[in-house]
C-alpha cells in the first residue's frame, strides 16, 4: 500500500478522498491555489502545497507545480478526482515517468476514450451496443450528407474530443446539416484544439444511464450497477439515482454483464464508467469516463462499497475486495446537486457563507467542503456540495429527500435548494417519468408561472 499521497483537486471531491485515505492509514498532501488556501481539505491534510494563483491553469491544471509538489513532500501517490487532470493521458505518463503511482486507469485507456471515434471502436468490437452512427470521423460534407441518409434524421454531430455538451449540434433536416457541421467544429476547435467530428442519430426521449465499474491488475473486474442520470439543464447532470426507476431487474442484469465482459476485454484497470442513452428498452454507448464520477456516492450507498477506498487499493496493486457475487443492491439513493447559484437564472453566486447548516438523521449524507464564514472562490465550479440521500425504496427516499432539503440553510449566498424542493413534488418526477430532456422543459414552465 502508499504511504502518502497527493490529492491534484480541490473542494468536495479532495476532502471525500482525504477521508479515504485517512481510513486506510495514508498520509494526504493537498495542492491548492492561493484562493483556496482556507480551503477544508487543506486545513485536514497533513500536508499542503500552494501550486499557483488562482486560475486553473496556473494552478489545478499545472503539472510541473503539481510534480514537484509531490516531489518535496515525498508522496507516492496521486489521485487526481475527477475534472483537472484526471483524464489526461500527458499527466499520467509524466506522473508514472517521475516513478509516482497514478490513482486512476492506465494512459492508453484514457486516451482511447477520450477519443469519442476511437471509444465507439473499442467499445463495440469488446460487445457493447452503439449508436447508430458514421463510420469513424466524418471529413466532407458529402460524406456526412451520406451518412446521415443512412443512418436517419435527426442526426447529432459531435466533436469527438467533445464532453460537456460542448461541440454537439442537431440537424433535424439535411438543409440544417452543413450548419450544424460548421458550428459543432469551430465549437470543437476553440474548447478543445481539434474540430473532428462524427455523426450519431438523435434519439428524441431517451435516459441517460451510466454503469459503474472497477478492475484490478488481477483480471478481476465488477460492475456496481446503474445510475439514472437524466435529470439535466444544458447536458449537465443536476440529480442522480440509483438504481433506475425505468429498468427491470432483467435489463439491469443483462446490461450489466455485458459491460462487466467488455471491461474485463479491454484489460482496463480501476474505476470507470460506461455512459449509455436508454430508449425503447435498447442501451446505445455514449461514452466512457475513465475517472471517478460526481454521482459515485449513491452508488456507494445501494451497494455499501467504498468506491474510492478500492480505486486506492487496486492502484496499489491488491485485488478487489469484492467479487461481482458480492455486490447486492438495496434500496434507493438519489444525489442533488447543490450549486451556488440563483435558483432560477443560474447565474453563479460566488461570495461569504455567513451561516450553514447541514441536514442530518438516518439516511442522509452531505458531501461537501464549505463551512460557516468559507468564502467561495469566483475561479472555479459553482457547485459546493452534494445531498445524498438513502431510503429503502425510492418513495422513502424521496420522503426523505424532502424533509432533508428544508432542513439545509446557506446565508450569505443563493443556492439551487428551491429548485429542488419544488422538484422532489412535481408528479412526474415522483413516478419516475422522465428523460433527458424533461428538466429543461419542466424549467421553462416554472419560469412561466
Amino acid at each position: 500500500m502508499f504511504k502518502k499521497v497527493l490529492i491534484a483537486n480541490r473542494g468536495e471531491i479532495a476532502l471525500r478522498i482525504h477521508r479515504a485515505c485517512k481510513e486506510l492509514g495514508l498520509a494526504t498532501v493537498a495542492v491548492h491555489s492561493t484562493a483556496d488556501e482556507n480551503a477544508m481539505h487543506v486545513r485536514l491534510a497533513d500536508e499542503s502545497v500552494c501550486v499557483g494563483p488562482p486560475s486553473p491553469k496556473d494552478s489545478y491544471l499545472n503539472i510541473p507545480a503539481i510534480i514537484s509538489a509531490a516531489e518535496i513532500t515525498g508522496a507516492d501517490a496521486i489521485h487526481p478526482g475527477y475534472g483537472f487532470l484526471s483524464e489526461n493521458a500527458r499527466f499520467v505518463d509524466i506522473v508514472e515517468a517521475h516513478n509516482i503511482a497514478f490513482i486512476g486507469p492506465k494512459a492508453d485507456h484514457i486516451r482511447v476514450m477520450g477519443d469519442k471515434i476511437a471509444a465507439k471502436e473499442a467499445v463495440g468490437k469488446a460487445g457493447i451496443p452503439l449508436v447508430p452512427g458514421s463510420d469513424g470521423e466524418i471529413h466532407t460534407y458529402e460524406e456526412a450528407r451520406l451518412a446521415a441518409d443512412r443512418i436517419g434524421y435527426p442526426v447529432l454531430v459531435k466533436a469527438a474530443a467533445g464532453g460537456g455538451g460542448r461541440g454537439m449540434k442537431l440537424a433535424r433536416t439535411p438543409n440544417d446539416l452543413a450548419e450544424a457541421i460548421s458550428t459543432a467544429k469551430a465549437e470543437s476547435k476553440a474548447a478543445f484544439g481539434d474540430d473532428a467530428v462524427y455523426l450519431e442519430k438523435y434519439l428524441e426521449l431517451p435516459r441517460h444511464i451510466e454503469l459503474q465499474i472497477i478492475a484490478d491488475s488481477h483480471g478481476n473486474v465488477v460492475q456496481l450497477g446503474e445510475r439514472d442520470c437524466s435529470l439535466q439543464r444544458r447536458h449537465q447532470k443536476v440529480l442522480e439515482e440509483a438504481l433506475s426507476p425505468a429498468l427491470t431487474d432483467k435489463e439491469r442484469e443483462k446490461i450489466g454483464e455485458t459491460v462487466r465482459k467488455a471491461i474485463e476485454k479491454l484489460g482496463y484497470l480501476g474505476a470507470g464508467t460506461i455512459e449509455f442513452l436508454y430508449e425503447n428498452g435498447e442501451f446505445y454507448f455514449i461514452e466512457m469516463n475513465t475517472r471517478l464520477q460526481v454521482e459515485h456516492p449513491i452508488t456507494e450507498q445501494v451497494t455499501r462499497i467504498d468506491i474510492v477506498r478500492e480505486q486506492i487499493s487496486v492502484a496499489a496493486g491488491n485485488p478487489l475486495s469484492f467479487s461481482q457475487k458480492d455486490v447486492v443492491f438495496r434500496g434507493h439513493a438519489i444525489e442533488c446537486r447543490i450549486n451556488a447559484e440563483n435558483p432560477r437564472t443560474f447565474v453563479p453566486s460566488p461570495g461569504e457563507i455567513k451561516f450553514f447548516h447541514a441536514p442530518g438523521g438516518p439516511g442522509v449524507r452531505f458531501d461537501s467542503a464549505v463551512y460557516t464564514g468559507y468564502k467561495i472562490p469566483p475561479y472555479y465550479d459553482s457547485m459546493i456540495g452534494k445531498l445524498i440521500v438513502f431510503g429503502d425504496d425510492r418513495e422513502y427516499c424521496i420522503a426523505r429527500l424532502r424533509r432533508a432539503l428544508t432542513e439545509m440553510a446557506f446565508v450569505g449566498i443563493e443556492t439551487t435548494l428551491p429548485l429542488f424542493i419544488d422538484l422532489v413534488d412535481d408528479p412526474e418526477f415522483q413516478k419516475g417519468d422522465y428523460h433527458i430532456h424533461w428538466l429543461e422543459e419542466w424549467l421553462k414552465k416554472q419560469d412561466a408561472s
